[in-house]
């Protein structure tokens, strides 16, 4: 039983239609509250260099990247810099959140990932199976799907699931024990269910952030040996005026939920209260929480089928076959179909291993002392006049962009892209009834 209204939402969020290209970054089950946060903003946003880059993981563990933090400016604060030459295509660096949480309307839609690491639990042929909402068949090649179900454990007290026993672990040592319902999992008067039930009453698919981001931070402060260690870590995010607050909180609940933040910090309070972050539970501190949440989380990505249609993209095939796997692979996606930013990025994100680790990758050559930016718009959006970009950064991430591009367009009229188009629609309409139709026509 929901406890708000609201439109029922359609299914699970997924990033593109269509194509392979589209679903490449896959499925956004979750979101994960990152390290790097967002640099570009007015004040202070990114942790300290050491505790960043004790984030940021290679192959053998925990790396520094060609990459250094240095202070911008008064407008940007804090920003992502080159210190050696970085070649197109390169990794520039891979950042594991703080803490990661699937998506509440998600997890109720039966996307199965992994509670820690948030790695799809379902096969390339569920994944394809439950988004079609039919039966595929067998997919071909089933070696290409990485999932590995012999790997998979559940917390023994509460049942929740994990990709392996790494992971099980990992939570369990971070925030687990404070969060475990044990037998009371399904208990909907439980004070934790019911905080999340409150969650999913006013923030509907699309879904942006998750209640349980702010609860994973709390329960890590309590298991936490170092407390003091994570309290300023989080709190080096927690610092935007009361205006911008209102802000986010606006953009997360809208008009018709704003007035609910108070349910939320009420059943918060009760499910989690910690005397250590005591102010966390105040009125301003959780709505403090909630703008950190709303402005430094970053959707995560995973999906087997996206994994399987890559494995099978290396194969190497004969001409016939190619064709014939690359029909079918079109098929399925049509079966399926329902930094600092800048908006000339030379970097952009993913998620290429399925689970919450996040890959910087360069999208041209970076030279040494050159600031890395990814984009916080998609293609389309910047596409779109300045006026119109700077409209949804403003509204979305509070600031003003100031990138080459926006610079050389700064003597642009001050009007949307949609406003621009009726412009020429007016100024290129035919006077002549006749050829009007005769363009139509064509």
């Amino acid at each position: 039983m929901r406890v708000g209204g609201g439109a029922r939402p359609l299914g699970p969020r997924v990033r593109g239609v269509g194509s392979r290209a589209a679903h490449a970054q896959g499925e956004l089950p979750g979101a994960g509250l990152s390290v790097r946060g967002r640099c570009q903003r007015p004040s202070k946003m990114a942790a300290s260099m050491c505790d960043m880059f004790s984030f940021c993981v290679g192959a053998a563990g925990p790396v520094r990247g060609p990459v250094e933090v240095r202070f911008v400016s008064s407008a940007k604060g804090k920003g992502l810099f080159a210190t050696r030459p970085v070649q197109k295509g390169e990794t520039i660096f891979v950042e594991r959140p703080l803490v990661a949480s699937q998506f509440l309307w998600n997890a109720l839609y039966r996307y199965r990932a992994c509670d820690h690491c948030l790695r799809a639990l379902e096969t390339a042929e569920e994944n394809a199976q439950r988004l079609s909402g039919r039966t595929c068949g067998a997919l071909p090649h089933p070696e290409q799907c990485s999932i590995r179900k012999e790997l998979h454990q559940l917390c023994p007290h509460c049942q929740v699931a994990y990709c392996s026993a790494e992971c099980r672990q990992a939570a369990l040592e971070q925030y687990h024990r404070a969060l475990c319902l044990g037998p009371s999992q399904n208990d909907p008067a439980h004070p934790l269910n019911k905080l999340q039930e409150a969650w999913r009453s006013v923030h509907y698919p699309p879904e942006t952030a998750s209640i349980m981001l702010m609860a994973r931070m709390v329960a890590t402060v309590k298991q936490a040996k170092d407390k003091e260690r994570w309290i300023k870590l989080f709190s080096q995010f927690c610092n935007k005026t009361a205006n911008e607050e209102e802000e986010i909180v606006h953009k997360l609940l809208g008009d018709k939920f704003k007035g609910q933040l108070e349910l939320l910090r009420r059943l918060f309070t009760e499910a989690l209260y910690e005397e250590q972050l005591s102010r966390w539970f105040t009125p301003d501190g959780f709505r403090s929480l909630f703008a950190l949440v709303g402005t430094n989380g970053q959707g995560i990505g995973t999906s087997s089928l996206s994994q399987w249609v890559h494995g099978c993209d290396a194969l190497d095939l004969k001409p016939q076959e190619r064709e014939q796997l690359d029909a079918f692979i079109d098929q399925l996606y049509k079966d399926i179909e329902r930094g600092n930013h800048s908006c000339v990025p030379n970097a952009e994100t993913s998620f290429p291993e399925n689970n919450f680790l996040l890959h910087v990758t360069a999208l041209e050559d970076i030279k040494p002392g050159e600031e890395i930016c990814i984009s916080y718009l998609d293609c389309c959006q910047r596409e779109r006049s300045r006026y119109s970009r700077h409209k949804i950064l403003r509204e979305n991430y509070l600031f003003v962009c100031s990138c080459p591009k926006c610079l050389a367009e700064a003597e642009d009229p001050s009007v949307t892209s949609d406003e621009e188009e009726e412009e020429e629609e007016e100024e290129g309409e035919p006077e002549d009834a006749e050829l009007e139709d005769e363009m139509t026509d064509v």
